[in-house]
């Protein structure tokens, strides 16, 4: 320890910067050099659940925030779910951290106490949305609530995660969104109280965009106008009840989605995609799936998790669009059937001057997980194997509990 302590100050809080909040505190009992070394420390983390104690640490919280030496706090991150933590508290350490031109808020509220009473939500202060140091901002929890005031600037925010969390009304998220001029990535976990009836997405910044999608809440549509946007993650696209707007995304070069609907147009807007994930949903009788003139040019890595019957047409036009496919690894979950006119297919592709462009000019990686060995799957199995001449390796297992990558 003699050792140690004989390093210069600045290298001591480096060290100390590595380690969890409750351990940085913990060396001011070391000795008289280390007592209040620790709050030279930028970053304070505190997570608690709802079986500890929680007084001793909002007490530490409220005496100390305030004594940080560093000029900006680089992290604030606080997850706690319990009543003993009130509102108000957490609400003035949030305005503390924002004086205290704070880069990193993290805060994950959620009072259990819902089920014995009504919640108390947290509103926090006007200040955060006039944060103009702030890099990120992730706010997770039902008991926040988003109240965005008219005068919002966020000019340095660059990640942004909304989960589970309230607005004060309809055009509070739309409104937040409007003035984050450099944000680059979003995600927006949604509730089914949240107050948001067509969630508006206009931000012409953003990269990265995870936006998971159920039927648990009430909603009629989605505007997404993204025009840079480079990933797109929306896990659940496949109601029926509501309408979306989804521009084209000429930057779009990885996406995962879950399809069931309006298939064409969700193509039609991410034709640049180099690494496409689908989960499919999907019970297709058109034969066309979507028009011809979209093309995956630059689609190299096709991951496809299938559900439901009447796929391999899908399959099949995604190959003879996509010219430059290097790895196709699918897996069938349950037991889909492979459509009746899949031997038609397979017959026309015998002639080598029709079978697509991929598999005699790219294909290297083939993988085929949840095999039955049915006929129809055996056709295919042995249509790929026949015909991709750059094949370097497969796989078929019997698995469907499997993870693309």
């Amino acid at each position: 320890m003699d050792r140690i302590s004989g390093l210069p100050d600045e290298l001591l809080v480096e060290i100390l910067h590595c380690l969890p909040t409750k351990e940085v505190v913990s060396t001011s009992i070391l000795s008289k050099r280390w007592e209040f070394l620790w709050l030279w420390v930028p970053k304070l983390t505190f997570v608690m659940n709802h079986y500890e104690s929680d007084l001793p640490i909002q007490d530490f919280i409220t005496k100390n925030l305030r004594l940080l030496k560093p000029q900006v706090i680089e992290s604030f991150h606080l997850q706690c779910f319990s009543s003993s933590f009130k509102p108000e508290d957490i609400k003035h350490w949030v305005g503390t951290t924002i004086s205290r031109r704070v880069r990193e808020l993290i805060i994950n509220y959620c009072d259990l106490s819902w089920l014995d009473k009504p919640v108390v939500l947290l509103d926090l202060p006007n200040s955060l949305y006039t944060c103009t140091s702030l890099v990120t901002l992730k706010l997770i929890g039902h008991s926040i609530i988003v109240d965005v005031p008219r005068t919002v600037s966020l000019p340095c925010l660059k990640t942004l995660e909304l989960d589970s969390v309230a607005y004060s009304n309809k055009e509070s998220l739309r409104l937040l969104l409007s003035y984050c001029p450099v944000l680059e990535d979003l995600t927006i976990h949604r509730d089914m109280h949240d107050n948001v009836k067509t969630l508006v997405i206009i931000v012409p910044s953003l990269l990265r965009l995870n936006l998971p999608i159920d039927g648990a809440y009430s909603c009629d549509g989605y505007v997404i106008v993204t025009p840079a946007l480079k990933y797109l993650k929306v896990p659940g696209l496949y109601r029926e009840d509501f309408s979306y707007l989804l521009t084209h995304m000429p930057n779009v070069e990885e996406a995962d989605l879950s399809v069931e609907q309006d298939v064409e147009r969700l193509f039609g807007s991410i034709t640049s995609v180099k690494r496409l994930s689908l989960f499919v949903l999907l019970d297709i009788e058109d034969e066309s799936m979507y028009h011809n003139g979209i093309y995956f040019n630059q689609l190299e890595h096709l991951n496809l998790h299938i559900y439901r019957d009447n796929w391999s047409k899908l399959l099949v036009r995604l190959l003879e669009d996509s010219p430059k496919l290097r790895v196709l690894k699918i897996v069938v979950d349950g037991e889909p059937s492979f459509d009746e006119e899949f031997e038609h297919v397979s017959w026309i592709y015998n002639d080598e001057s029709s079978v697509p462009k991929c598999l005699l000019d790219s294909l290297e990686v083939f993988e085929f997980a949840g095999y039955t060995r049915r006929p129809e799957e055996r056709d295919f199995v042995s249509f790929i194997l026949k015909h991709a001449c750059h094949l370097k390796s497969s796989s078929i297992s019997r698995l469907s509990c499997y993870v693309l990558e």
